[in-house]
């Protein structure tokens, strides 16, 4: 039997006859015994620049820009010591303001926000969302190409200290999230988060899986960062359970350097070669919606030999109560994989004429779904599911019928719990 997340919970399953599986899971760290002590430890001794204390001395007004409902990032942990450290610098709680870092996805819920940070920081401090369409809520950072400056949300650049949280974690395009990404991707104008998500970015051999070096998406995510004055960031590391097993802060782009460093060979675990079929585990949040799930196919093909082989089959368990999702980015997902002309189409359209946020996914998954086939099982809405070119399956069992009825029998599976996390390496 194995097990694989689902929504809050797991499923157990077995493969039928014929298939050999096996599974791969992140290589185990020790976690934070005391998490909070750790994290208030790790404030008062950044791994490079100033501390807070000295960095807040004199500000008037502080935004810390916070992850939003789709990310597991444990703000809870992150932003208290934060907030300790300034009000030991004198900043009150009124010149202090928390961003939601949502992108180009829906505003959270006041329920998402006290989920997670806590009630305490909700009914102490001001807490709101980005809003990535708000051109008044917008201010240019710098220049960008074709003469399109670089937008970030204006109660984050205004600030006299700017401040962040993340997880750094294996990303489909920065190489590992983290650093400044929560205010260059998650506090931007739709055109910033257009060009970082764009074929022309996405196609460079350097834009790829736990790679920081050399990475055109990260180089740009840096450097829109220092201009719109981040200055020091909160990260933590997280294993496959959602513990914590290492935390930094300090100047953001070394704070990603080194969590990195301690991640990348907990994430990354070689496998002899690719299968036929794999089983990709996502689980909450991510599996709320279609359009975040679906990750988990996209960052098993983008590894660096793909993990299915052509012709075959990724299985992702994910309820998606949401359908594809509720925020521009999802909607406009949704609508381009049901554009005439297939996934071919998506991605000649995309090379063409640039995307909007949000229709990077449709860029990516057509990709994905012209080598292989995508199963959801368990999908709430499986007309959804079919409607980006997917395959809904009520069951595991109804999934792994259909996955063996596409690639024949004998097979070889591949059953990764934590798809977003572990990154199998093929080695053959």
């Amino acid at each position: 039997m194995f097990t694989v997340p689902f929504a809050r919970g797991n499923w157990e399953f077995a493969f039928p006859a014929g298939v050999t599986a096996t599974m791969v899971e992140t290589r185990p760290a020790p976690p934070v015994a005391d998490p909070a002590g750790a994290a208030m430890a790790a404030v008062q001794s950044p791994v490079a620049g100033p501390s807070l204390r000295d960095l807040a001395a004199g500000a008037t007004s502080v935004c810390i820009a916070v992850t939003d409902a789709t990310r597991a990032c444990p703000d809870h942990l992150l932003v208290p010591p934060m907030l300790q450290e300034l009000a030991a610098a004198g900043i009150p709680d009124a010149a202090i303001t928390i961003l939601v870092a949502v992108g180009a996805h829906r505003a959270s819920t006041d329920a998402e926000k006290r989920e997670k940070l806590g009630d305490a920081i909700v009914d102490r401090y001001r807490v709101i969302d980005h809003d990535g369409a708000n051109d008044a809520q917008l201010v240019a950072v710098m220049d960008g190409p074709g003469g399109l400056p670089f937008r970030v949300n204006r109660t984050a650049v205004e600030a006299d200290l700017l401040l962040s949280t993340g997880l750094v974690e294996p990303h489909q395009y920065a190489g590992f999230s983290g650093g400044g990404k929560t205010v260059v991707i998650g506090c931007a104008d739709e055109a910033t988060i257009s060009y970082t998500h764009g074929p022309a970015m996405l196609d460079q051999d350097g834009t790829r899986l736990a790679r920081l070096a050399d990475n055109p998406f990260q180089q740009a995510v840096r450097k829109v960062a220092k201009q719109a004055g981040l200055v020091f960031a909160g990260n933590a590391v997280l294993d496959d359970h959602g513990k914590m097993v290492a935390v930094a802060y300090g100047a953001p782009s070394a704070v990603q350097d080194h969590l990195a460093e301690f991640a990348r060979p907990l994430f990354t675990v070689p496998i002899p070669t690719q299968v036929d079929i794999a089983v990709a585990g996502v689980g909450y949040p991510k599996d709320a919606n279609l359009y975040q799930a679906s990750r988990a196919a996209s960052y098993l093909q983008f590894a660096p030999t793909p993990v299915v082989r052509k012709g075959g089959v990724i299985i992702i368990p994910a309820s998606c109560p949401e359908g594809a999702g509720d925020g521009a980015g999802e909607q406009r997902f949704l609508a381009e994989m049901q554009l005439p002309g297939g996934t071919e189409g998506v991605i000649t359209r995309a090379r063409a004429h640039g995307i909007k946020p949000g229709a990077q996914r449709a860029y990516v998954m057509a990709r994905v779904l012209s080598d292989i086939s995508v199963i959801v099982a368990g999908i709430e809405h499986p007309e959804i599911a079919t409607a980006v070119g997917c395959i809904p399956a009520a069951t595991m069992e109804e999934a792994l019928a259909k996955a063996t009825a596409i690639v024949g029998l004998p097979a070889t599976a591949l059953v990764v719990p934590h798809a977003l996390l572990t990154l199998p390496i093929v080695q053959g």
